[in-house]
């Protein structure tokens, strides 16, 4: 990449591109962004955000722009931009009605984003939709926690899947978990998962589970792993990762199983990579990357190929790059 980053976001755009943004580096908070082209494996500036930020989110809306909210640059932020690949232009949007950081974002099946959780200088549960017609938010129900560093999972059925993260208020490391139902606007408590923890992944399987990992409590990393099955609303331990460890990344493959990169655990920025599969419940431990990184970001591209971007190598922010093929 052109700049060395973490805690940015990247995102696959409608064309296979992926576009990549803001940021922590070397400099402090960016608001460059760049896209990744896979025809040519280049990196091209695309213009700069109007407001540099880490820890915001990024969401490719149905006509094709990325929505960026939120994120951090020296307070949390309510504003919110948006890209246009087409012209290769940022402008401004609505803003937030709550400054955050932290937060998710998730696309749901009418096009509107569902913003939840996060920290603003206070952890919040407060939850607000953005309607891209309008360009403007508005208040939906609030969650039965306050959570940061949490994740948001859209299931099959159309609710989103809430999970564990941190309460700064004195709630601490959760377990608990939560559904939104985009058709009342309300929250309702599902079963609580077997492990408290954050800055864990979720990803959603081809079966309809969630497959949740590792992140980080009050002991310490994680290696453990569970499923939560929105038939029966109820969790169930699955195979631990041979590495514990928090701020990773997950991506569920073309072939169905989810590989999971890097992290912080057990003293070290783990270079390692590992692969679940949903038929065995196991794990194998699959090549390692070329360079350690936490708070980096994974994303799969259109030609089943997964690119793997930025981070902290526990020395330093990086700006390397590499792909990870199935074998």
């Amino acid at each position: 990449m052109n700049d060395a980053r973490n805690k940015h976001t990247a995102s696959v755009l409608i064309d296979g591109k992926v576009l990549v943004t803001g940021g922590f580096g070397i400099s402090g908070r960016l608001n460059s962004a760049e896209c990744y082209n896979p025809l040519t494996g280049n990196w091209t500036t695309v213009g700069s955000m109007n407001t540099a930020r880490h820890s915001h989110t990024a969401s490719v809306l149905t006509d094709g722009k990325v929505l960026v909210t939120g994120g951090f640059n020296g307070d949390a932020l309510s504003s919110a931009e948006l890209y246009d690949p087409s012209i290769k232009t940022w402008t401004t949007t609505g803003g937030l009605n709550n400054a955050r950081q932290l937060h998710t974002a998730s696309i749901l099946a009418n096009g509107n984003v569902l913003v939840a959780g996060g920290d603003s200088g206070n952890p919040l549960n407060t939850a607000e939709l953005y309607d891209p017609l309008t360009e403007t938010w508005t208040t939906t129900g609030i969650m039965n926690h306050v959570r940061t560093a949490h994740t948001a999972s859209i299931l099959r059925n159309r609710k989103v899947l809430v999970t564990g993260g941190y309460d700064v208020s004195g709630g601490g490391y959760l377990n608990s978990a939560e559904l939104y139902d985009p058709l009342t606007g309300t929250w309702t408590t599902t079963a609580s998962m077997n492990s408290a923890r954050f800055s864990h992944t979720a990803s959603v399987l081809q079966n309809g589970q969630v497959l949740v990992t590792g992140g980080t409590y009050s002991d310490g990393s994680l290696n453990s792993a569970e499923l939560y099955n929105p038939l029966t609303e109820t969790w169930t331990t699955t195979g631990s990762m041979s590495y514990a460890r928090y701020r990773h990344k997950a991506s569920v493959l073309i072939d169905g199983k989810v590989l999971v990169t890097g992290g912080w655990g057990n003293g070290g920025s783990p270079i390692s990579a590992e692969l679940y599969d949903p038929l065995t419940g196991a794990w194998t431990t699959t090549s390692n990357m070329n360079y350690p990184r936490d708070t980096h970001e994974i994303s799969l591209l259109t030609d089943g190929k997964v690119l793997v971007t930025g981070g902290w190598s526990g020395s330093g922010y990086t700006n390397s790059a590499e792909l990870y093929k199935l074998r």
